[in-house]
């Protein structure tokens, strides 16, 4: 049985959609939420095949794209962190009336390392490093994850106590299968959304920590260029999962974000 997980909760008057990343699900915005809940309606949505949302196999992006939309509130604010973020860029391509604004968080509209002009090399994760997880994900799954976790707390202040934070939202909830998994895996090494998205109109919040090892902050400053309709934010001292070691300062960007639009 396919069940989507989706919790609508807060005082707002405007609708914000959140999609987590990679291995968790909708608990990760525990920090957030207490800040977030006064000025918005909140929907936190376990992604297919993720926590709650079990019995979903390995899907494309336009059919996870297309399952969020039939729950989705008619229009709404999208934020996805992380493999999040493309989740989100899906239904802002797909769909662009009926997002308000986008908002993504450590995230990369193609996180693989590559050649994208002779002169400026793409910033991002080394194919090979993406291939060598898919592999040890048969091999030593529980592992596998808590590895990948721990990097994207790596560089921060409180990187332990974020890393525990990470794997106790994991451990709390049903575990994705391999498949869904490798597939998301997949997802990261091989999805491009950088010219896909360069025609969208719509307001687009971009968000980085500058220690992030995973989305190099080298990232915001291309996309800059590429898609100069949208902004960018950089948090100092902050890596991957910027929301958990500065809960107050991402708050206050969201907040400032939509207050403009």
């Amino acid at each position: 049985m396919t069940a989507l997980y989706w919790q609508t909760l807060g005082e707002g008057d405007r609708d914000l959609v959140l999609l987590h990343g990679w291995g968790l699900n909708a608990e990760v915005w525990g920090c957030s939420v207490a800040r977030l809940a006064p000025h918005f309606r909140l929907h936190l949505v376990d992604l297919p095949g993720y926590g709650r949302s079990q019995g979903y196999g390995a899907l494309s992006l336009p059919q996870m794209a297309e399952i969020l939309l039939a729950r989705a509130p008619a229009q709404a604010y999208w934020l996805g962190w992380s493999l999040g973020g493309l989740v989100a860029g899906q239904v802002a391509w797909m769909q662009p009336e009926r997002v308000m604004g986008l908002i993504t968080v450590a995230s990369s509209p193609c996180f693989t390392a590559q050649s994208f002009t002779a002169q400026t090399p793409w910033p991002g994760i080394l194919p090979e490093v993406l291939s060598r997880f898919q592999q040890q994900l048969n091999e030593d799954f529980k592992r596998t994850v808590e590895r990948f976790l721990a990097l994207q707390t790596l560089g921060t202040e409180s990187a332990r106590q974020d890393a525990r934070q990470l794997k106790t939202v994991v451990l709390n909830q049903p575990i994705p299968s391999v498949e869904v998994l490798d597939n998301g895996l997949e997802m990261l090494r091989t999805v491009d959304q950088r010219q896909q998205l360069i025609s969208l109109t719509l307001p687009i919040l971009r968000v980085y920590g500058a220690l992030d090892g995973l989305v190099p902050r080298k990232v915001a400053h291309q996309l800059d260029e590429l898609w100069p309709n949208s902004a960018s934010v950089v948090i100092p001292k902050a890596a991957h999962a910027p929301f958990i070691s500065h809960p107050e300062e991402f708050a206050r960007i969201i907040h400032q974000f939509v207050a403009a639009v």
